[in-house]
């Protein structure tokens, strides 16, 4: 009966150990996925246009948003926002933005030089700004 305590023991230790690793390299992939690294927060820009889409869903809430890029030529940007839970809690609604709607937003585009970015900002056509949630950062630009 005692070797099998013991080995009972040994195997719950075994467990424990192996579900605290699998937890450290769950968080390790959480918090990489958080990363900003991609848009270029020091150099923001500000597009008006038409909206093609607002998908309100998790990880990432996207507005797919017709506009003229600084090169003058329109462009579809995807531009990335906090997740619904965030943008919930600063009073952002689900049916706040649809398509046809005319908005006005400040992103951190994308590094590659793609029409994208992260949200910093959005004006909807009644003049209410709505930011981003604090990890994504403020408008460096107005």
């Amino acid at each position: 009966m005692t070797q099998f305590i013991r080995s009972r023991s040994c195997i719950l230790r075994v467990g424990a150990v192996l579900c605290a690793a699998v937890g450290l390299a769950a968080t390790g992939v959480a918090y990489a996925h958080h990363s900003f690294a991609m848009f270029d927060s020091d150099h923001q820009i500000k597009l008006a246009g038409t909206v093609k889409s607002f998908e309100w869903a998790n990880p990432h809430v996207y507005i797919e948003l017709d506009a003229k890029g600084e090169d003058g030529t329109t462009k579809d940007y995807t531009v990335e926002c906090a997740n619904p839970g965030i943008l919930n809690r600063i009073g952002w609604k689900f049916n706040m933005i649809k398509p046809g709607d005319q908005i006005t937003v400040i992103i951190a585009p994308l590094k590659t030089g793609e029409p994208g970015g992260l949200l910093k900002q959005v004006t909807l056509a009644d003049g209410r700004k709505f930011a981003n949630g604090g990890p994504a950062g403020k408008a460096n630009i107005q």
